[in-house]
């Protein structure tokens, strides 16, 4: 009996001591307006001294006690947050930067299983303050982002002008890649190669071109200097400026949101961040304006009908109220998102489909070709489309940029809650309102002046010489407001340079082109067509750029702001072209044109250089520091 009473008496000292153990619960801490963790955010178990910060991946450990299991967690910049747990999984919180509002953000959440490294057990102690854990751990690898899509691109190279006078283009004032890009660096990752359209990256910035004076929409403007990556090149700038109209002066517009709520929606990136975006728009909207939401999943389907612009309640509870779930069924919503604007038609007016996905359709229309052939017999009824991509992970930025190319409009890649609330906020009228369309660009450089030149991006853009005459053929449009950039690397007339296209043997049938009067005072004519909104005929405009040679330290800042996201462009994609062209030239050529930068973009971006610099150091070290640590 004493034997039996014993053990009874272990077994019951075992259990106790079982149970006054700290248990250890694991979570993440990342940002709500972007997803990326958040590193040195602090945690605290209220109403103890115990406490904990995250790592670079936004990941910290703390121990429960039995009578307190709730949280205080901070991070500088950030809402702070108190969070109740109900049990010891590994758990997510997202935290809303300080003077921003987020909707629908419903955290924490259940997340994956933690990586090995990050389960350091915290000592147990009452007075315990956990150090930070170790900050050398190797960033996410790449194959988390492995079902990301990029259609291939081949570098423009160099064109002889005697064999090749004319250039010739689509405009496109798209700017995903900039954002996409952005993204993956603040990530800890540089992008892959084909997610970088240098001309994308250009067109993000707002640089400050002259409105037009006279009574065409759009005016033309061009700039001449030395080529910073190589200074026996020239580098000749092209920038068309719209009009800005004023936002009460705007026509009345007819939107259909066409949201995507499949299942590979639900991250607090993608669906929650659509939702604050689209609360965004719907504040921007008059009386004489009108929405429709669709939504697609494993079918498509209406959630408000079409509801005046002032109704901002109803429209936001609309919104509230979406959930993702299901299979893509994209090519379905697209069709019925085209009836319903197609049924609340305003003639004259900005009637336009805007579809927030992250691309993955699965269901349904799917393939490029059917997509392609759904948005262009669309197009012509006079439904402009719009096009927002989201998330990460199994992003399909070539069927979006595609659907924006086919579709008369736009296309951005909103990264945060503030990219948001540029797009639909800060750029409105540009976002929304086509002021001209089908705009091409045509350049002829002068033989007497110009060897060689070599449009610097614009791959996917490029128009065939004769398809600039012919009205049928489809290309770019340009918002209230907004700019178009594009520069030409130039090989003057008597430059030895290894980038010379090979010459030709001499042709037998045909003569060489009749030189004329020789005229060095001109270096190029630009040439540019566009259609009003509701016309099916172009107006052409042109102007000359004379012969200069500037240096680029004399020329504009923006002239000298544009070369530098071009030559970071180049770096990016490791450009046969990139020549002289370093990290430290683009930091030092932009930081010298930061002037009139009231977001703080442009500063933005010099951070994101460095940040990129650092990334390819330690990729080349193959080792990671605390790279993102960047003054």
């Amino acid at each position: 009996m004493k034997a039996r009473i014993n053990l009874l008496l272990l077994v019951l000292l075992v259990v106790m001591n079982a149970c006054s153990q700290p248990k250890v619960i694991q979570g993440r801490i990342k940002a709500a307006d972007s997803g990326a963790p958040l590193k040195n955010a602090e945690i605290v178990l209220k109403g103890t001294k115990i406490k904990s910060h995250s790592n670079s991946r936004g990941v910290f450990n703390i121990h429960l006690t039995d009578s307190n299991n709730v949280l205080i967690i901070s991070a500088k910049g950030y809402e702070s947050k108190e969070i109740k747990l109900n049990d010891s999984d590994p758990f997510q919180v997202m935290l809303v930067p300080k003077g921003q509002v987020m909707y629908d953000v419903n955290m924490p959440v259940k997340e994956e299983k933690l990586l090995e490294e990050d389960k350091t057990m915290i000592r147990a102690s009452e007075d315990i303050v956990v150090p930070q854990m170790n900050e050398s751990f190797a960033m996410a690898p790449a194959a988390s982002f492995n079902t990301e899509d990029y259609s291939a691109l081949k570098e423009n190279g160099f064109k002889q002008v005697s064999k090749a006078p004319l250039s010739t283009f689509s405009t496109d004032v798209d700017r995903a890649s900039y954002t996409n890009v952005r993204r993956f660096i603040n990530m800890g990752q540089m992008p892959p190669i084909d997610a970088v359209r240098v001309e994308e990256m250009i067109n993000y910035f707002d640089y400050d071109y002259a409105q037009p004076t006279g009574n065409e929409p759009v005016v033309i403007h061009t700039e001449v200097a030395v080529c910073p990556w190589n200074n026996l090149h020239k580098l000749a700038r092209i920038g068309v400026q719209a009009k800005r109209l004023e936002t009460k002066n705007l026509p009345a517009s007819n939107i259909v949101f066409l949201i995507d709520v499949s299942g590979s929606m639900e991250d607090p990136n993608k669906l929650p961040l659509v939702k604050s975006a689209f609360k965004l728009l719907t504040d921007q909207l008059r009386a004489n304006d009108k929405v429709a939401i669709v939504v697609y999943a494993g079918a498509a389907g209406v959630v408000l009908p079409s509801t005046k612009g002032d109704e901002k309640t109803t429209i936001k509870d609309a919104l509230n109220q979406l959930e993702a779930g299901g299979s893509t069924a994209g090519g379905e919503g697209i069709e019925l998102a085209y009836k319903i604007a197609t049924q609340n038609f305003i003639t004259n007016g900005n009637n336009r489909v805007i579809i927030a996905t992250d691309g993955d359709f699965n269901v349904g229309a799917s393939s490029d070709g059917e997509l392609q052939r759904l948005i262009e017999e669309k197009r012509k009824r006079g439904v402009f489309l719009s096009v927002l991509g989201f998330g990460m992970g199994n992003y399909k930025d070539n069927k979006l940029e595609l659907l924006a190319d086919k579709g008369n409009g736009n296309y951005a890649y909103i990264d945060n809650f503030s990219e948001a609330k540029r797009v639909f906020v800060n750029e409105f009228g540009g976002t929304l309102f086509t002021l001209a369309k089908d705009v091409k660009l045509q350049v002829e450089f002068n033989p007497a002046t110009v060897q060689s030149y070599r449009l610097v991006g614009y791959e996917n853009r490029l128009l065939n010489d004769e398809d600039f005459n012919d009205d049928k053929v489809d290309a770019g449009e340009i918002g209230s407001g907004q700019t178009v950039t594009a520069l030409y690397e130039i090989i003057p007339v008597g430059v030895k340079s290894p980038f010379l296209p090979a010459s030709i043997d001499p042709l037998k049938y045909q003569n060489e082109r009749s030189s004329g009067p020789v005229n060095t005072n001109e270096l190029m004519t630009v040439k540019l067509r566009y259609k009003e909104p509701v016309d099916s005929s172009s107006k052409l405009i042109s102007v000359v750029a004379n012969n200069a040679n500037p240096s680029i330290e004399t020329a504009s800042a923006s002239f000298r702001f544009a070369a530098a996201v071009a030559e970071f462009g180049m770096l990016l994609r490791n450009s046969v072209y990139k020549n002289q062209s370093n990290y430290e030239q683009v930091v030092a050529l932009a930081s010298t044109s930061l002037q009139n930068d009231p977001e703080g973009y442009k500063h933005e971006f010099v951070k994101l250089v460095k940040t990129a610099k650092a990334l390819s150091q330690a990729s080349d070290k193959n080792v990671v520091g605390s790279i993102l640590d960047l003054p």
